[in-house]
């Protein structure tokens, strides 16, 4: 049985409502899974070398893809449909984060708007790496805004658009890809040259899932128009090539200022302003910037079912020929 878009548009949409209904599982997650996986094939790889660092993402990002083309190829061989549909509502789902990280960016700002900004860095930490005792309630709020922004893209746009290209192997790849680069990816002194691969191939991954988040927060933002300048004129400044459109994009839609100076695991970072016109993030910006992510990400699930059905579509012309 060949890719069935009919089979991909209701399996991608069933894990779709499984991440908005029930979130991510508390125990037994597949990603935690790969993780503790990559975590052990790391023990047995690691060297302060750069071939090393690209077997181990060879290893564990591709033996992922094989594993789930393996099983869709004897899904597939079984020719019924449900078995399809089943197969990727639950790697959508299993791959899908948007409404943990909603959850999580709600459950700081609540913290905030109670004044009770310990709480809120305690809590930090769930969402993104930095140094929370470093900062102060807006600053918070800001990160928590980027945060939100950024995972969008890699938790949810940047999936739907692999899954749109590749199927289940694509989503699952995405996710192993993502999940290596938040582990191996960042420049500390054991995964500078071990984690380079792993970080510039969740670069090439993420780009055009990054894109497509940036344009439908233009199209779904309060300020469309705000949106774009930002995002045209700020994106390129960023160090990130993937975080900064989306970002660009968020602070745009949202009228707020990005961007500024970071604390990362003992290390400060002084990045560009992005939306420099605009003002500060304020703690209700935080549930603004969940409420967006929201529809960009609900507008990314119809643009990957309609880019795989015309693709469907264009390959059986094709083939008629």
């Amino acid at each position: 049985m060949r890719a069935d878009p009919i089979g991909f548009a209701c399996g991608a949409a069933l894990g779709f409502l499984g991440d908005r209904v029930l979130g991510d599982p508390r125990r037994g997650h597949p990603v935690a899974a790969f993780g503790r996986a990559a975590l052990a094939v790391e023990q047995r790889l690691w060297r302060d070398h750069r071939g090393r660092g690209a077997l181990h993402t060879l290893v564990c990002a591709g033996g992922a893809a094989a594993g789930a083309a393996l099983l869709t190829r004897t899904v597939r061989a079984s020719r019924s449909r449900t078995a399809d549909v089943a197969l990727t509502a639950a790697a959508t789902w299993a791959v899908l984060g948007g409404t943990s990280l909603g959850r999580e960016a709600r459950a700081i700002g609540g913290a905030l708007a109670a004044g009770d900004v310990e709480v809120a860095r305690e809590r930090l930490p769930h969402l993104c790496g930095r140094d929370p005792q470093a900062l102060d309630g807006q600053q918070i709020a800001r990160a928590v805004v980027e945060s939100v922004a950024e995972n969008t893209s890699d938790a949810v746009v940047g999936a739907l658009v692999w899954g749109a290209f590749g199927g289940v192997p694509g989503l699952v790849a995405f996710r192993a890809v993502n999940t290596l680069d938040a582990m191996v990816g960042h420049k500390s002194a054991r995964y500078r040259r071990f984690g380079w691969a792993s970080a510039r191939l969740d670069d090439v991954a993420g780009w055009p899932g990054a894109r497509l988040t940036a344009a439908l927060a233009v199209l779904a933002g309060p300020d469309p128009r705000g949106a774009w300048r930002v995002a045209r004129r700020d994106a390129s400044r960023h160090p990130s090539p993937n975080a900064g459109p989306v970002e660009a994009a968020f602070a745009g839609a949202l009228g707020v200022r990005l961007g500024g100076t970071l604390a990362y695991a003992g290390r400060t970072e002084h990045r560009p302003v992005l939306g420099a016109e605009n003002r500060p993030v304020r703690t209700d910006d935080i549930e603004r910037a969940v409420r967006l992510s929201r529809r960009v990400s609900l507008l990314a699930l119809g643009t990957a079912v309609a880019a795989r059905t015309v693709g469907s579509l264009l390959t059986t012309a094709r083939r008629n020929r």
